[in-house]
């Protein structure tokens, strides 16, 4: 069962695009995201208290888990719903995050010494080959500029947080360790709501679907399997996942929204998961 994890949370992980979509014509980013962690945090408690989960025992356990859930969900999904708020096409968007398999296998070697042989530098590369495929229709002529900011600091803090999660708290309760990670991702979050946003949320039927999904779906479920990825693989194959994200949101939008879905893109998406066999492959 568990090699199916990967998969699975690909697709959860991408569905989250779909949920962006849904709801940000109803509210501001960050006041989505903080609506969306309230509930995460309220939902992850009673859980945790009812299955009487475990608690860290160390005050740094604590500390490496909520610095880790602050760069994973504060600071990617802050920029992620920020840059597709203000604009940023969604193919650009893709491949600035796509380079995160890249980020981490650079930081893999320097910060957890890990061997990054050279067939999986060869997928890596492969793989932000076919992920600039998918999206290199969807470049549109609008001035990106400023907009691809917030994306940026998107792909540091994914990139951050995968590498510092692997170093420091690899393994914790996902039932406590939830709690502990979004907690302070909603206290930096309400501060940066202070500092640049007027809290607005619209409770339409469309955005309290978006919110449920984000909620379930990706909070609990994709985080939840992100978490048991990071604790059992290696940085750089938890990473090479990410090659997939843009390639299996592509594939959602064609059924679901009859977005157009190219040769090109095809090709690739074919040499994305090649990427990702190679980098994933046990060595012999």
């Amino acid at each position: 069962m568990q090699r199916f994890y990967p998969f699975l949370f690909v697709f959860l992980w991408s569905t989250g695009f779909i949920g962006a979509k849904y709801g940000l014509p109803y509210a501001e980013p960050l006041s989505f995201l903080l609506t969306r962690y309230g509930f995460v945090i309220a939902l992850m408690l009673l859980i945790a208290l009812a299955t009487r989960a475990p608690w860290p025992k160390e005050p740094a356990q604590w500390l490496h888990i909520g610095i880790s859930g602050v760069l994973v969900h504060a600071i990617y999904l802050g920029g992620v719903f920020v840059a597709i708020k203000h604009g940023l096409p969604a193919g650009v968007t893709a491949l600035v995050v796509g380079m995160q398999p890249l980020l981490t296998a650079l930081g893999a070697g320097w910060l957890l010494g890990e061997q990054v042989s050279g067939r999986q530098w060869g997928g890596l590369a492969l793989g932000f080959v076919g992920v600039g495929l998918v999206v290199s229709g969807k470049f549109g002529e609008a001035a990106l500029g400023p907009m691809l900011i917030p994306a940026l600091v998107a792909l540091l803090g994914i990139t951050a947080g995968t590498l510092y999660q692997k170093r420091f708290c690899a393994k914790f309760d996902l039932r406590t360790g939830s709690v502990i990670q979004f907690v302070p991702t909603a206290v930096v979050t309400v501060i940066a709501i202070v500092l640049f946003e007027d809290f607005h949320v619209e409770w339409t039927g469309q955005f309290t679907f978006a919110l449920g999904w984000l909620v379930l779906v990706l909070s609990l479920g994709a985080i939840s399997l992100l978490n048991l990825l990071i604790r059992s693989g290696s940085a750089v194959n938890v990473a090479s996942l990410f090659y997939l994200t843009p390639l299996s949101t592509a594939l959602i939008a064609w059924a679901i929204f009859g977005e157009k879905l190219t040769l090109t893109a095809a090709v690739g998406m074919a040499l994305a998961v090649s990427g990702v066999y190679l980098v994933a492959r046990p060595a012999k």
